[in-house]
C-alpha cells in the first residue's frame, strides 16, 4: 500500500477585506483587550495587537473546523510529546493563512516594517530538539490535510534554557518566553482536569483502591495550528500544573500557610522546566511527574470529549487514536486502563483490548542510556495504583511469553517489562510495546535495527505490530517560509502546486540545466548567506565571507553526532596551512549550532573546545582567510530558519546505526545544500532519491561498525598507523587551543585513543578525503549549483505531509479531506 495527495486545494478561510479593517481591529485589541488609549508603533509594540486580531480569525477557524468534525463524526487522533518545538507561531500562521502580504501592506501604511514585528516574538519554549521540532511539523500537516489531529504537551514556565557562550563555556539562563508569551494562547480554565498522584494501593490488586493521593490542578490553554489555506484550524493543547484548589484549603484551614505555600509551589514545579535534571533523587521523580501529569491531563481531556459526545466506551478505538511520541508517554498505558477500570467501571479484559487498539507507540532512539527505566520503589512512592496495574499487565503478558516457548528462561527475563537487576526497575519502552497496537521506526535502517537489534524478541513475537514511517519535515515552513526567494524562484518556473504537494518539487529538475534559472538559484543563495554573515557578526562578532563555503553543522550536541569529528578534520586543514604550507582548494566557513544538556559533561567540553579552537584560528593570519569558524550561540527554530537557506553544505555524520532518521538533513537539502553524510537514518532514503553523484557519502557502515564490535575495536591502532590522526589528535590535545588552562583537553586524547566508542578515528580518513573532494567540487560553482537544484527537486518523498498520510492510513485510519490512498 503507498498513499498520496489529492491536488485538491481548501478553500481559502475569510481574512480581511482590506488593510483598513485589519488595522481597525489592531485598534479594538489596543484599546479593549490591551486598554491603551495610545498606539504604540514600535515592533514590540504592534505584536500583541497583530497577533489579537489574527488570533481571532483563528478562533473562527477552530470553531468551524470542531463543528465540521463533528458534524462528520471524524476520528481524531491525539499526539502526545513531551516537546513541541514551535518556533514562532504568528509567523507560521501569517503564512498558511496568506496574510503576510496585507499585514505587511496594513503596517506599512503606519510606517511599520512587519518582519521587524515578527522579529520580536521569542520562541515558544515548549521542546529542545529533533523531538519537539518533528511533533511541530507533523501539527501543521495534519491540518493542512484536513485531519482531525490534536496535540497534547505541558505548558511549561521556562522550557528549554537559553544557550550563552562565556569564555568558550555554555552557560545555561532560564528561557522566559513567557514573559510576553504567545498572545496567540487561548486559555481553557474551564476545562482543567485534577491530577492524583502519590497515596496508597493495595498491593497487586486488579481492582484496587487508590487512595489518600496528593491533587495536582493541570490548567489547559490552546495554541491554534492552522493549516495552509486556513480551513482547518486544529491545535495544540498545553497543560499548566498548579495546586489543586482542594488540597491547599485543608491546609489553610489548619492555620499553616507556610506549608500551604510550599505545596503550592510544588506542584507548579511539575511545568515548570523542561526535563529537569534526573541526577539527582529529586530530579528524577519531578521527571516522572512530569511524564505522568502529561498523560494524565491528556488522557482525562481526551475521554471528557469522547463521553461528549458518545456513551458506549467500546468505540473509543473507532473514534479515538492516541500515539505516543517516543518512551516519555509511555505511561499512558496503565493511566487508560486505569481511567478505564477505576473511573469507570470496566472490566480489566475488555479494558486491555480498548488500551491497546487505541494507542500506538513511535520508538526514536536506539541509544540504550535513552531507553528510560523508572525504578520500582520510585513508581510505587509516587504512582502506586499505576505500579499495580504494570504488575498485572506483566503477569498477563509473561504467561502468553512462557506459553509459546516455556523452557527458554533467558527469553522471559528479556521480555519482562519489569527489570529484574539489582534495583528493579520498568522498562518503558517494552510497556509501550505490549500496550500499543503499532510500534514504528521513522527511517526504514531505524526500523529494521529495531527489529533485528533493540527489541528483536518483541518482533518475533507481534511481526504485525511493527512498521516504519520515514519522518518528514513541513516543507511549507522550511521552505515556503524559511526561504523565501526560492520561494518565488519555484513558483515562477514550476508554478505553485508544490506548496500543497510537495512531490511537484521534482519538476523543479527540468530547469535545473537552464543557466538563467541555475544563475538566479546561485544569486539567491548567496542572499541568504549575507543575511546569515550579519547574524553571525552580531553574535560572535566573527566577520564571514559569503562567497566562502559555509559548512553547517547545526544540531543538539551528542557524542554520537560527532561534531569532535567535524572539529578534527577542521584541525587537520588548520596544520596543513600552518604548518605545511598548503593552500586550501576553496576558503571555508565552518558554522556550529546546538545546545547540550547541562549535566552532559561530554558534550558541554566539545562546545568549549570549538569555541577555543574557532578563537584561534580565526585570529591566526595565516590561516583566517581561508578558515573561519562561527559558533551561533542559543539554537533554536527562527535562528534555524536563517541557517538553513543559507548552507552550502550539510553535515550529517552521524556514528551510523546510531541517528534513528534526523530532520535536520532534509530541511538543507530541501533549500539546496549538498549533504555530506555517513550511511545513518534517513540519510539512506535521501541517498536512493537524490543519487551518489549529488552527495558526499563516507565512513562505516552499520553492520560494517557491528562487526568491528564484535571482534572489539583498538582505535588506538589507528592513532598510531595513520600520522594524518596522530598530529591532529595530538594537537587538539595540547595546550595549544588553551594556552592558560593547562591540561584542558587532555581528554581529547584520552576519549579518541583508548576508547572512541562513536568511531571517530576509523572514519576520520574517509571524511578527510571526501571533503576533499567536496571542496574540489565547490570551486565549480555552476555544477555544484546544478546539483544543488537536483537536491532540491528530488526531496519530495521527505515532506510530512507524505509522513502524515502513512501514519493515517496504516495506524490511525483517519480519513481527511485532502487524503487518498492508493493500493
Amino acid at each position: 500500500m503507498h498513499s498520496s495527495l489529492t491536488s485538491v486545494r481548501p478553500a481559502l478561510r475569510p481574512g480581511f477585506s482590506s488593510p483598513d479593517e485589519l488595522w481597525k481591529e489592531i485598534l479594538k485589541h489596543i484599546r479593549y483587550t490591551l486598554g491603551q488609549s495610545r498606539v504604540d508603533l514600535s515592533p514590540k509594540g504592534m505584536l500583541r495587537p497583530l497577533a489579537l486580531a489574527i488570533r481571532d480569525r483563528l478562533i473562527d477557524g477552530m470553531l468551524e473546523t470542531e463543528e465540521r468534525y463533528r458534524t462528520t463524526g471524524a476520528k481524531r487522533l491525539y499526539y502526545l510529546s513531551m516537546e513541541f518545538l514551535m518556533g514562532r507561531v504568528l509567523s507560521d500562521n501569517l503564512c498558511n493563512l496568506q496574510l503576510n502580504e496585507l499585514c505587511r501592506d496594513t503596517l506599512a501604511e503606519h510606517g511599520v516594517d512587519l518582519n521587524e514585528v515578527l522579529d520580536t516574538e521569542a520562541d515558544t519554549g515548549l521542546g529542545n530538539g529533533g523531538l519537539g521540532r518533528l511533533a511541530a511539523c507533523f501539527l501543521e500537516s495534519l491540518a493542512t490535510l484536513g485531519l482531525a489531529g490534536f496535540g497534547y504537551g505541558i505548558d511549561y514556565e521556562y522550557g528549554m534554557f537559553t544557550q550563552e557562550i562565556q569564555d568558550g563555556y555554555q552557560r545555561e539562563k532560564p528561557d522566559r518566553w513567557k514573559k510576553h508569551g504567545t498572545p496567540l494562547q487561548i486559555p481553557r480554565p474551564d476545562q482543567s482536569v485534577h491530577v492524583p498522584i502519590y497515596g496508597r494501593c493495595d498491593a497487586h490488586a486488579r481492582t484496587a483502591q487508590w487512595s489518600d493521593q496528593k491533587l495536582v490542578l493541570g490548567i489547559p490553554s490552546d495554541l491554534p495550528v492552522a493549516g495552509y489555506g486556513g480551513r482547518t484550524v486544529n491545535y495544540l493543547r498545553l497543560f499548566a500544573a498548579h495546586a489543586s484548589e482542594e488540597f491547599d484549603i485543608q491546609i489553610f484551614n489548619r492555620g499553616d500557610y507556610i506549608r500551604a505555600v510550599e505545596q503550592k509551589i510544588a506542584g507548579e514545579n511539575i511545568s515548570r522546566v523542561l526535563y529537569p535534571s534526573d541526577q539527582v533523587k529529586s530530579g528524577k521523580e519531578l521527571r516522572l511527574l512530569q511524564e505522568y501529569f502529561l498523560v494524565a491531563c491528556a488522557l482525562r481531556d481526551i475521554l471528557r470529549a469522547f463521553l461528549a459526545d458518545n456513551n458506549d466506551l467500546n468505540q473509543i478505538p473507532q473514534k479515538i487514536a492516541i500515539q505516543m511520541n517516543d518512551t516519555h508517554p509511555a505511561l499512558a498505558v496503565p493511566e487508560l486502563m486505569r481511567l478505564l477500570i477505576d473511573e469507570h467501571g470496566m472490566e480489566w479484559k475488555p479494558a486491555w483490548e480498548i488500551t491497546q487498539q487505541t494507542l500506538a507507540y513511535t520508538n526514536h532512539t536506539l541509544l540504550p542510556e535513552a531507553l528510560e527505566k523508572w525504578s520500582l520503589p520510585l513508581l510505587e512512592h509516587v504512582l502506586p495504583r499505576h505500579m499495580n496495574i504494570i504488575y498485572n499487565i506483566n503477569h498477563d503478558f509473561l504467561l502468553k511469553v512462557v506459553q509459546s516457548d516455556p523452557l527458554d528462561f533467558e527469553r522471559t527475563r528479556r521480555m519482562s517489562i519489569i527489570e529484574e537487576a539489582s534495583e528493579k526497575q520498568v522498562r518503558m519502552a517494552l510497556l509501550a510495546i505490549v500496550g500499543s497496537h503499532s510500534v514504528n521506526g521513522v527511517s526504514e535502517l531505524h526500523s529494521e535495527l529495531i527489529k533485528k537489534t533493540l527489541v528483536p524478541d518483541f518482533a518475533k513475537m507481534f511481526s504485525e505490530r511493527f512498521n516504519n514511517k520515514t519522518n518528514g519535515v513541513a516543507h511549507r515552513r522550511w521552505v515556503l517560509k524559511a526561504n523565501p526567494g526560492l520561494s518565488d524562484l519555484l513558483n515562477r518556473t514550476i508554478g505553485d502546486d508544490w506548496i500543497l504537494d510537495f512531490d511537484q518539487i521534482k519538476r523543479f529538475e527540468g530547469v535545473a540545466d537552464d543557466a538563467g534559472v541555475c544563475s538566479e538559484f546561485r544569486e539567491i543563495k548567496r542572499e541568504n548567506k549575507q543575511r546569515l554573515a550579519k547574524v553571525i557578526a552580531q553574535a560572535t562578532g566573527v566577520l564571514v565571507d559569503a562567497d566562502s563555503m559555509f559548512d553547517v553543522h547545526i544540531k543538539r550536541f551528542h557524542e554520537y553526532k560527532r561534531q569532535l569529528l567535524n572539529l578534527l578534520r577542521i584541525t587537520y586543514d588548520y596544520l596543513r596551512v600552518t604548518e605545511d604550507g598548503e593552500t586550501l582548494t576553496t576558503p571555508a566557513t565552518y558554522i556550529f549550532a546546538g545546545k547540550s544538556a547541562p549535566a552532559y559533561i561530554a558534550a558541554t567540553q566539545i562546545i568549549k573546545l570549538i569555541n577555543n579552537v574557532a578563537r584561534t584560528i580565526n585570529s591566526d593570519k595565516r590561516v583566517n582567510e581561508q578558515i573561519k569558524i562561527a559558533f551561533i550561540p542559543d539554537y533554536r527554530v527562527s535562528l534555524a530558519e536563517i541557517i538553513i537557506p543559507a548552507a552550502d553544505l550539510s553535515e550529517q555524520i552521524s556514528t551510523a546505526g546510531m541517528e534513528a532518521s534526523g530532520t535536520g538533513n532534509m530541511k538543507l537539502a530541501m533549500n539546496g545544500a549538498l549533504t555530506m553524510a555517513t550511511l545513518d537514518g534517513a540519510n539512506i532514503e535521501m541517498l536512493e532519491k537524490v543519487g551518489s553523484d549529488n552527495m558526499y557519502i563516507f565512513g562505516l557502515t552499520a553492520e560494517e561498525i557491528a562487526e568491528r564490535q564484535a571482534k572489539g575495536f583498538q582505535p588506538r591502532e589507528i592513532y598510531d598507523a595513520d600520522p594524518r590522526i596522530r598530529r591532529a589528535i595530538d594537537v587538539l590535545s595540547s595546550d595549544r587551543f588553551s594556552p592558560n588552562e593547562f591540561g584542558l583537553f587532555r581528554w581529547v586524547y584520552e576519549t579518541m585513543v583508548y576508547r572512541d566508542r562513536y568511531f571517530h578515528l576509523a572514519d576520520l580518513p574517509s571524511y578527510i578525503e571526501t571533503h576533499e573532494r567536496a571542496q574540489r567540487d565547490f570551486t565549480d560553482r555552476d555544477n555544484w549549483s546544478h546539483r544543488a537544484m537536483l537536491n532540491v527537486a528530488r526531496m519530495g518523498k521527505f515532506s510530512s505531509d507524505r509522513t502524515i498520510v502513512e501514519y493515517a492510513s496504516d495506524i490511525w485510519h483517519l480519513a481527511g479531506e485532502r487524503q487518498s490512498v492508493a493500493v
